[in-house]
Parts: C-alpha cells; structure tokens; sequence
C-alpha cells in the first residue's frame, strides 16, 4: 500500500510540472510584462522548428540547435547549426520567416525580391523526435525478442511481461479477427504501426527533453503513416476487391456510360487513408492544444487581480492534472483505434470471391444426397 502512495505521489509531482514546464517553454520572441497571444502561444508550441526549446532561466533560453541541411538556388548546399539565425538575421542568405505562408521555415529572397523556399532536408524537433522514437522502439523489440531468444517461451522479468501483455492483446484482439485469413502475413506491419504511434503518442506527453514534441500531431507525419497503409491495402487486394472497386455489382446503367458507382468508390479507396491520417492528427493536436489553452488561463488572469487569478490558476491546475490522465489513456486508444482500422482496411481488401462459396454449398449438398442414396 505504501509503495503504491509513493507511485502516486510522483506521478503527481510529474504530471504537476506539466504546466510549469509548458510555461516556461516560452519562445525567444515573447516579452515579459506583454498580454500573451493565447493563439500565437499555442502554434508556437505546437509547431515545428530548427531547435529544441529546453525551458527559460532569466532572459537566458536553454536551447539545443539542430543541423540545417538545405540547398540553395543562389548559394548550393549549406550545413550548419539553427544556431546561426540566433546570431545574424541572415546568414548565408537564408533567415526565417516570421510571417507570411512561410512563417517559421527558412527562406531566401530569388533576384526579385520574392521569399522562396530551397530544397530543405534539416533535422527539425519532430525529425528528431522521429529518430529517437525509432530508435527507442528497435530497441524494446530487440530486447524482448532478445529475452524470448535466452529464456524460452516463458522469459522473466516484469517489463518483459509488460510488453507481452500489449502485443498478445493487439495480436489477439485486433490481427487475428479483423484481418481473419493470412493474419500472420500483416501481423509485423500492424504490431509496428501500434507501438510506432504509442510511443510517440506517450513521448508527445512529457514535458521534458526528449519529450514534448508534437509528432503525431503533425499531419506530415500522419500522412505518411496513412499512406503507408494507403499502399499496402492496395497492393494487397484481391483481384475481387478491384472488381468490386472498378465493376461493382450494380445496374448497369450506374456504371455505364456514366461511371457513377465506380467513381464513388475510387473516392472510397482514398477516403479510407484519409480518414486515418485526419483522425490521428485532430485527436493528438486537440489534446496539446487544449492542455497549451489552459496554461494560458494563469497568464491571461495576471491583471484581474489576485484571487481571480489564484482561483483560476487552481482550477488551471487541476484541469491540467486531469487531461493528463485523459491524455495517456487518449494516446493508447489512438494508437489501437489506428491500428484497427487499418487492419479491417486489409481485411476489406482480401475479400474473396463469391461464386466459391456457391460453389461450396453446392458442393455440401451434391455430397449429402450421395451420402443419403448410398444409405440401405
């Protein structure tokens, strides 16, 4: 009992420094004493950019710059550190945008004075984040299967039991009945998306470095994950599932010469990867929007004096607490819902067709009158 008061209470601890670490993450243009922008607060925060903002000691900001690898149409390939812009308004050429369509990427200015953009491959936060998130995955794969390699089938160890719990609940409540014949054919891709999205949906919530990036809130990021699986239900369809995409089994005046069903469902085809990418993207950006917003309410309430502003920092608090708690549970459900549905996607995909089952029933029942003119 006392060593689960003692969990609790640091959990407690941590989720409390949610909001002061959230706070302090403020950006180099923000100055003390101004009202805050609660929307330029926010985008700010969820956004990409060249540099890990740390926290704020003083007027001093603990960054850690991050490679800018880009090539330029007037000065060709360039490497060097975001820490550049800190110390020349242009270096190279190049700066970044704080306005406009380009408003925090880098730009350069062509012969006409017009901002463009150059062919940009930098490591960015989310980039970042990405890599280390891989690499962190790799490694709780390859240590489980690592123990499983040792030990047997029954290795020991608590988080080694932990990691078989997800994948055999994943493996059994999702794989096997949604995809249904040839599960085991998807079962790598479907585990690696699960835990690929947890853990960078767990990542996104800590408020401290290598934490705190919105990865699975950047549609950049759910796009691809979502085409991805756009390629793999695709490639993997039967030749049923495109007759029934292409030359569905409707009147023919809806198909020809207007193809009117078939056009509905090509737009289905690519309304179903599309659906996955906005669905993780909207889900994982509300959460970090709504937790940044209510930050927002301590520094909003400053000038209303001080008990409005300690009775809605108190209730800022608690609501912070409380969505945090949300949030873990929201990161897990994104995760399995994602994988779900991208698994019942492939199940649609793998559809068989339906003159074998006629065939089969016929079958049955060409054998069962045999079996009954065979009986004295």
């Amino acid at each position: 009992m006392s060593r689960t008061l003692h969990i609790t209470g640091w959990l407690l601890w941590f989720l409390l420094l949610v909001p002061v670490a959230q706070a302090n993450a403020s950006s180099p243009e923000e100055k003390q004493g101004d009202d805050l922008d609660v929307k330029e607060f926010i985008l700010h925060h969820v956004a990409d950019s060249y540099e890990w903002h740390i926290t704020r000691i003083g007027e001093k900001d603990i960054t850690i710059p991050l490679p800018v690898i880009l090539y330029s149409s007037n000065s060709g390939w360039q490497v060097f550190l975001s820490s550049e812009f800190h110390k020349h308004t242009v270096y190279k050429g190049l700066t970044i945008a704080h306005e406009g369509k380009y408003a925090g990427k880098i730009v350069e200015t062509d012969k006409n004075g017009v901002e463009q953009r150059p062919f940009d491959i930098s490591i960015t936060k989310i980039a970042l984040s990405l890599i280390l998130s891989s690499t962190l995955l790799i490694l709780l794969i390859m240590g489980v299967a690592r123990a499983y390699k040792k030990q047997g089938y029954n290795p020991k160890g608590k988080f080694i039991g932990l990691m078989e719990l997800f994948i055999i609940d994943i493996y059994e409540s999702i794989i096997k009945p949604c995809v249904g014949k040839d599960y085991k054919r998807y079962a790598p891709y479907l585990l690696t998306l699960f835990f690929f999205v947890f853990i960078n949906n767990v990542m996104g919530l800590i408020p401290f470095f290598p934490g705190g990036a919105n990865v699975t809130g950047n549609i950049a990021v759910t796009f691809i994950l979502a085409f991805v699986t756009f390629l793999i239900v695709n490639i993997s369809g039967t030749r049923e599932y495109w007759k029934e995409v292409l030359w569905p089994d409707v009147p023919t005046w809806l198909k020809a010469p207007l193809p009117l069903m078939p056009a509905i469902e090509l737009v289905g085809v690519f309304m179903k990867p599309f659906a996955l990418m906005i669905r993780l993207f909207a889900n994982m950006l509300a959460g970090h929007s709504i937790a940044l917003a209510l930050i927002c309410i301590i520094f909003v309430t400053v000038k209303m004096g001080i008990a409005m502003n300690s009775g809605m920092t108190a209730i800022a608090i608690f609501f912070s607490v409380f969505l945090s708690f949300v949030e873990i549970l929201v990161a897990y459900i994104q995760a399995y819902v994602f994988t779900m549905l991208t698994a019942v996607f492939i199940s649609l995909a793998r559809v068989e067709p339906h003159h074998h089952k006629k065939d089969d029933s016929q079958q049955s029942t060409v054998y069962s009158l045999q079996t009954v003119d065979r009986r004295p």
